[in-house]
């Protein structure tokens, strides 16, 4: 598998260079990263790591997954006396990684391109005792090359969604090999457990632990400071977090009625991609709302609507207001990890397209904790509900809470598991 995959980078490299050359201009910051991607000034950026004490290399690819890494981190460092390498992909990943997770390792870089050469390279320059990957970004050549150093490989938070579980069994293939050459695979629900032992995974290597969200540490005061600039905002505060596009214009068309319950009610808007702020606004205000991003700070009078345009806040909004939406679930994205909201002991609403969390939105739902809305008529009878009664919003979201509590734990059962790699 690894030969054909390596012959095929090949063949793209020597017959599709044109192309390559000719998308550069339009991915600019992509090719930005591509040198420090090749391990150029890699030696620099690691420095001198300490001889003779361990090191753990853990990667996580974007925003979703340094969320999830960040209690596995803290844990790492208060337990272990090691060294700790933490590497990204993405811009927004490493920016968020730089403002939670770089106080807690010993060195930040960029995940290398999966070219043998430069993975060979980094491996040497890093000299892990042990490789962490967090929920996704799976390269053939990083794992092959882990593997055949006698390097163990442990994937974390693992999970697969409905539209994966397709692809790796029609790729099978390629897929079973890769996964095989993990030590161990921790998944998150045992359906995740399942889909790994139907794809011919041995048994012994897969482990259900649980999602290491479940043990988010307390917000940073930081961002209940920042939160501040809601509490400015009386009455019921409603946060839609990690919204897609076409969902806003549902949220907006049902707060138009919303508004009509009472006068004092105020929605918070945190889209997926941060960078699609504006666009949210420019359609609020086609609506008829006012509306400011919170890269531009808070104007007065206060706008209706608030958007949270930014990397890594979200977290802390959620504890500041009232009721919670979680997006990519009105649209057939796959839903978002409800965690987050309920943690903050707020009801929790989705809606009809939680595939990819589908065991834990159906677990917060058996709690009291959450509700699973087919359509913009039910998000808005449910939003009119929680508004109009005070004590059943209460109740959700205590049961909300509840349900977070009775999940922790899922550190210390992944630390249990490391040390014996180690």
């Amino acid at each position: 598998m690894i030969f054909l995959y390596n012959i095929l980078q090949i063949f793209l490299l020597l017959f599709c260079w044109p192309l390559i050359i000719l998308a550069i201009p339009a991915k600019r910051k992509y090719w930005k990263s591509l040198p420090v991607r090749l391990g150029w000034g890699l030696q620099k950026t690691l420095g001198s790591l300490i001889t003779g004490k361990k090191i753990i290399w853990i990667h996580a690819l974007s925003v979703g997954e340094v969320t999830s890494a960040l209690p596995l981190v803290c844990r790492i460092r208060e337990t272990m006396d090691i060294q700790i390498v933490f590497s990204t992909t993405t811009r927004t990943g490493t920016e968020l990684a730089e403002k939670t997770i770089s106080p807690y390792v010993d060195r930040m870089i960029p995940y290398p391109l999966d070219l043998q050469p430069v993975v060979r390279h980094f491996i040497n320059m890093i000299r892990p005792d042990l490789f962490i990957l967090v929920e996704t970004d799976f390269w053939p050549n990083m794992i092959a090359s882990l593997a055949n150093r006698n390097i163990p490989a442990i994937l974390v938070n693992g999970r697969i969604s409905q539209k994966s579980t397709t692809s790796y069994m029609r790729f099978r293939y390629f897929f079973r090999p890769l996964f095989s050459s993990f030590s161990a695979l921790c998944m998150q629900t045992a359906k995740d457990c399942d889909s790994m032992i139907n794809l011919g995974i041995p048994e012994n290597r897969i482990f259900n632990l649980g999602n290491l969200k479940y043990d988010l540490p307390p917000v940073p005061t930081e961002l209940v400071e920042q939160d501040k600039i809601i509490e400015k905002y009386s009455g019921i505060r409603i946060i839609a977090g990690s919204t897609h596009q076409g969902e806003e214009e549902i949220l907006l068309s049902t707060f138009i009625n919303i508004s009509k319950i009472r006068d004092d009610i105020s929605l918070i808007i945190a889209p997926r991609d941060a960078t699609r702020g504006q666009d949210i606004q420019c359609l609020a205000e086609s609506f008829g709302f006012s509306a400011s991003c919170r890269t531009e700070g808070l104007p007065s009078p206060l706008p209706q609507l608030f958007i949270l345009d930014t990397i890594g806040e979200l977290a802390g909004y959620y504890h500041s207001c009232d009721i919670a939406f979680v997006g990519g679930s009105l649209v057939d994205e796959g839903g978002h990890n409800p965690i987050e909201p309920a943690s903050a002991g707020i009801p929790v609403l989705f809606g009809p397209h939680m595939e990819d969390f589908s065991e834990i939105a159906d677990e917060l739902m058996a709690a009291g904790g959450a509700f699973q809305v087919p359509d913009a008529e039910k998000l808005y009878q449910l939003f009119q509900n929680l508004i109009e009664n005070p004590d059943f919003r209460n109740k959700t979201g205590m049961a909300a809470s509840a349900y977070i509590k009775e999940k922790q734990g899922v550190i210390e059962k992944h630390l249990e598991l490391i040390r014996k790699f180690l």
